[in-house]
């Protein structure tokens, strides 16, 4: 609902009053009931202005990890989202654990993931925390192309 701000012209005319609402000071004829625009409209001028898109961090802290599922290994990256780097690994395992079981992934991973019986099975080693998403990506290439692990299938980079 709109709210108007009435202002009565008694000397000029009893029967007309100027309201202030959306489009400006307008005439209110109350004898008529009829609106005649005295002002032109007034515009906010500021919204024509393009609101500039957020910079995208790029500094944030990425962990380069590494799960052991039945004497096979996995190398994978994640952002430090969690108050620690071991917390936040913790959570991507579990994301990977819960994903390979109620996804049909044909994936390596997943396929040992649902071997186990619980996700306290999987073994977690923190291998390096690196400042940036790109400068993390190209390190945990050079840590895959070294340790050649058994259960990545995807190879970009590689």
């Amino acid at each position: 609902m709109q709210f108007v701000h009435v202002l009565y012209d008694i000397l000029d005319n009893p029967s007309t009053s100027r309201v202030f609402g959306s489009a400006g000071w307008c005439c209110l004829n109350t004898t008529e009931k009829s609106v005649d625009k005295l002002v032109k409209p007034c515009y906010n001028t500021h919204m024509e202005a393009k609101n500039t898109p957020r910079k995208k961090r790029v500094d944030r802290n990425h962990i380069i990890y590494e799960l052991r599922v039945n004497g096979l290994n996995y190398i994978g990256v994640t952002a430090k989202t969690e108050s620690t780097v071991q917390k936040s690994v913790r959570v991507r395992a579990n994301k990977h654990f819960y994903r390979a079981k109620t996804e049909s992934k044909n994936w390596l991973l997943c396929a040992e993931l649902r071997k186990l019986a619980s996700k306290d099975d999987i073994e977690i080693l923190v291998h390096e925390v690196v400042r940036g998403k790109a400068e993390a990506h190209k390190r945990e290439v050079e840590i895959r192309r070294a340790l050649k692990p058994a259960l990545n299938t995807d190879v970009r980079g590689d």
